[in-house]
């Protein structure tokens, strides 16, 4: 089958492990879709996002990285819910303030939910509590990646029982689906006055086979597909195109030849003269990786870890947040230029790019803290200083700061 052949021949070059993260704790291994247009004018915050018709009104995206659950989360999920249930919230409590502030917000579901009551797991076969959704939802996300080197761990019923919870909680998803129809509709959500639609894809499932007769259970990466599929998205009304790609090798903080090889592809991807894809965030790595713009379009290599157990390398427990802001096009009859100049007018555009570091703190509990913020970050703290210098210096690494990359809190 050529997607199957596709996706082991991007294993083999993206390096993927079948690991995805062991956490120094786990045992070892045996081997619909609209936002109500209400936050369109007042935002998550209930503030007015500027003033006159949609087509005059920017939005604030923001991105964050992997929902790694293993064993040593489950149980602080636990404890954190007084031993009945689950609660995720605490432990993100650092990005909430960013998160609820932006007008659109995307999170990255890294693993498959487990049935009701458990029986739950970390790594390597995960089965996450489905109270993950609704703390993700609470913190004020509006719609998760799916698509991950896990999502096939507990077959069908792994991907039908996490969209299921999603979906109760009205978190958005893509990147996995139920059906052949879910496949083909993109995540798609009103931010400002844009139609903005997000897609999903993995680099592969840790060799496990998609199923011949359910090809649609989880989106491959496939340069051309992706092409076509943001193609539909722009017949279908999107204004922006959001790409969400699961890739790179586990632990390496340079972008793979891979990686670089498709950021080329879809961003020099042009129709009418205008971009195919607008944003590039990518996840997978457990490390940091660099910002930066592609054929004048941002991509994000990777942004680490937002929620994950203690790793034997303590960059696993580092990540980012990527924020960017969208203007609309001009108005007809705005500006002067040739043809170039005029699809660019045309098109919505990034004019501020920034991100925020943070780290997972695993001891005493865990705990994310907000790295550029004095009031979360601890003064003198090591495990803190060191993590702060390691991620901007991976950011800023192939030239964001020049293409105006800022961090902020």
């Amino acid at each position: 089958m050529r997607r199957a052949t596709a996706a082991l021949v991007l294993a083999a070059l993206l390096g993927g492990a079948a690991g995805c993260g062991r956490s120094s704790d786990d045992p070892p291994s045996a081997s619909g879709r609209e936002a109500s247009a209400g936050r369109a004018v007042h935002g998550k915050d209930g503030a007015r996002h500027g003033e006159g018709g949609p087509a005059q009104r920017g939005f604030t995206l923001v991105a964050t990285g992997d929902l790694l659950v293993h064993d040593s989360i489950i149980r602080q999920a636990r404890a954190d819910a007084g031993g009945s249930g689950y609660e995720f919230g605490r432990m993100i409590e650092a990005a909430k303030p960013m998160v609820r502030d932006a007008d659109l917000a995307i999170c990255h579901m890294e693993t498959i939910y487990g049935p009701d009551g458990g029986p739950f797991s970390g790594y390597p076969l995960f089965k996450t509590p489905p109270q993950l959704a609704r703390s993700v939802k609470s913190a004020g996300y509006d719609s998760c990646s799916t698509g991950s080197n896990h999502t096939l761990d507990d077959s069908t019923d792994g991907v039908r029982r996490t969209l299921d919870a999603m979906d109760a909680v009205g978190l958005k998803h893509v990147g996995s689906a139920r059906s052949a129809h879910e496949r083909r509709k993109p995540a798609m959500m009103r931010a400002g006055g844009a139609k903005v639609a997000q897609l999903a894809y993995t680099y592969g499932t840790n060799g496990i086979s998609i199923p011949q007769d359910k090809p649609w259970l989880v989106n491959l990466i496939e340069p051309e597909r992706i092409i076509r599929d943001a193609r539909a998205a722009r017949r279908a009304g999107a204004d922006v195109v959001v790409v969400s790609v699961h890739w790179g090798t586990e632990w390496q903080q340079e972008p793979d030849s891979l990686q670089r090889s498709v950021a080329r592809k879809l961003t020099a991807s042009r129709s009418h003269g205008l971009k195919d894809i607008d944003l590039v965030i990518g996840t997978h790595a457990h490390v940091p990786q660099a910002y930066e713009k592609v054929n004048g379009t941002w991509v994000v290599y990777g942004m680490g870890d937002q929620i994950a157990g203690k790793m034997n390398d303590p960059r696993g427990s580092m990540g980012t947040a990527a924020r960017f802001h969208f203007t609309p096009p001009k108005r007809d009859g705005d500006g002067e230029g040739d043809k170039d100049a005029k699809a660019h007018q045309a098109r919505w555009t990034v004019d501020k790019a920034s991100f925020t570091p943070f780290l997972m703190r695993t001891s005493p509990r865990h705990t994310l803290v907000n790295l550029a913020s004095g009031a979360s970050r601890e003064a003198g703290d090591a495990e803190q200083d060191e993590a702060f210098r390691t991620i901007r210096e991976v950011v800023f690494s192939r030239g964001a700061k020049e293409d105006g990359l800022r961090m902020v809190p």
